[in-house]
């Protein structure tokens, strides 16, 4: 009785890890987004909210790339250590520059701040590639709960930015001093998901009986992690031979997988951030109107992320999956009109049914798909649904460039 209550207290302490990993991932991006309110007047000539969004993306999309393709013979430990103590550094580096700066702005600032965005995009392929695949041959809760983090993480750095700049809306260079503020609170949370992982995580007893069945299925990438946790692996004692289907034949067994996780954010990243922080014209709200945008946006996906547990709300097959993508793309047309005719309230509906469908739809895929292959693939296909999840990504805050057809630019 007492180790049946050890063990469900630790995998209880496991959920909520997963979450702040989910967190940690995309805090240090969901900063700039938040403090978009912030560039676009330091910056206005060099639309930050979509040239800074790409090349995070880019640089996300091709570091994932590259690690899914030699996912097998890259030691998960060491990718995710790497990418949480490189977020430290340079979410530490944001405000520097600013400080550095005096906030006013210019070439130089903006080049570093680019050169950090790429740098954040390098750490999101190193952390979220690294975490998808390793929680996807766990209980289908842990990687739940580190997609719900992920959501998470846009929610409470809109809450976060929503309090900042009511408290310093009435002082002088409140708008500056509310992002400063922020990001040295972002940079706090990436030092705890570096040592939450480090010491913590992998001495947890469920974390290691997973990954401990992982490697006797032939699973080559939770070594260090097993050492940290003071096991090793008799390789004379595994229970399952190591061979095991290629990324190739995994892809094309989840085809319609892929589609769908590149599709969500097609579409999802051609609206958000860039048309919502540059694209629908000044409205009552004034100054807050962005960040109130994105703020109802990032609480829709939060809620998103925990719809599939609702059975009734559930997609139960690939088919409404692949469905439910296709049909998300009436968003477009909606939001162009919306901008165009509707008010302000119109548009925050919108942009709460586009985080929700998000959400929803990114959880379903990610813990649907892995169910039925050895540990080993599972781990391989997470990395490879991360790839096409930044492959949309990138499609689309490029083509989110196109609202500015006929603009002038």
């Amino acid at each position: 009785m007492e180790d049946h209550l050890k063990q469900g207290k630790q995998s209880t302490v496991s959920y909520v890890i997963c979450m702040l990993f989910g967190l940690g991932l995309l805090f240090p991006w969901n900063s700039i987004v938040t403090v978009m309110d912030y560039y676009l007047v330091v910056f206005p000539a060099y639309h930050p909210s979509r040239v800074l969004t790409l090349i995070y993306q880019a640089s996300a999309f091709f570091t994932v790339a590259v690690l899914a393709y030699h996912e097998a013979r890259v030691d998960t430990r060491f990718r995710v250590l790497l990418g949480f103590s490189l977020y430290f550094v340079s979410s530490l580096m944001v405000p520097i520059i600013d400080l550095a700066s005096h906030g006013g702005g210019g070439l130089a600032p903006y080049t570093g701040l680019c050169a950090l965005c790429m740098l954040f995009g390098l750490c999101d392929g190193l952390v979220q590639g690294g975490l998808v695949g390793d929680l996807s041959y766990m209980h289908p809760h842990l990687l739940q709960s580190f997609s719900a983090g992920a959501g998470a993480s846009g929610a409470a750095t809109s809450g976060l930015r929503l309090v900042t700049k009511a408290c310093f809306a009435s002082t002088k260079g409140g708008l500056r001093k509310g992002a400063l503020v922020f990001f040295f609170l972002s940079t706090s949370f990436q030092l705890l998901c570096l040592l939450l992982y480090a010491v913590v995580f992998p001495k947890l007893e469920t974390i290691k009986n997973y990954r401990k069945a992982a490697a006797l299925e032939g699973a080559t990438t939770v070594g260090a992690d097993l050492a940290a946790a003071g096991i090793h692996v008799d390789k004379d004692a595994e229970e399952c031979p190591t061979t095991r289907l290629s990324n190739f034949q995994l892809l094309t067994q989840n085809l319609d997988y892929a589609f769908d996780a590149a599709a969500i954010f097609v579409l999802t990243l051609s609206i958000f951030p860039g048309f919502l922080a540059e694209d629908t014209g000044k409205h009552s709200l004034g100054s807050w109107y962005v960040v109130v945008l994105i703020a109802m946006y990032n609480f829709g996906d939060l809620t998103g992320r925990y719809l599939p547990l609702v059975p009734a709300l559930k997609l139960k097959s690939r088919t409404q999956m692949l469905v439910a993508v296709i049909a998300r793309y009436l968003f477009l047309p909606a939001f162009y009109l919306t901008a165009k005719f509707g008010d302000q309230g119109w548009m925050i509906m919108l942009c709460i049914l586009l985080g929700l469908s998000n959400g929803h739809l990114t959880t379903s895929v990610l813990v649907a798909a892995p169910n039925g292959y050895k540990k080993p693939e599972q781990n391989a296909l997470g990395n490879i649904l991360v790839v096409f999840i930044l492959a949309g990504v990138t499609v689309g805050v490029t083509l989110d460039w196109l609202w500015l057809i006929g603009k002038g630019w």
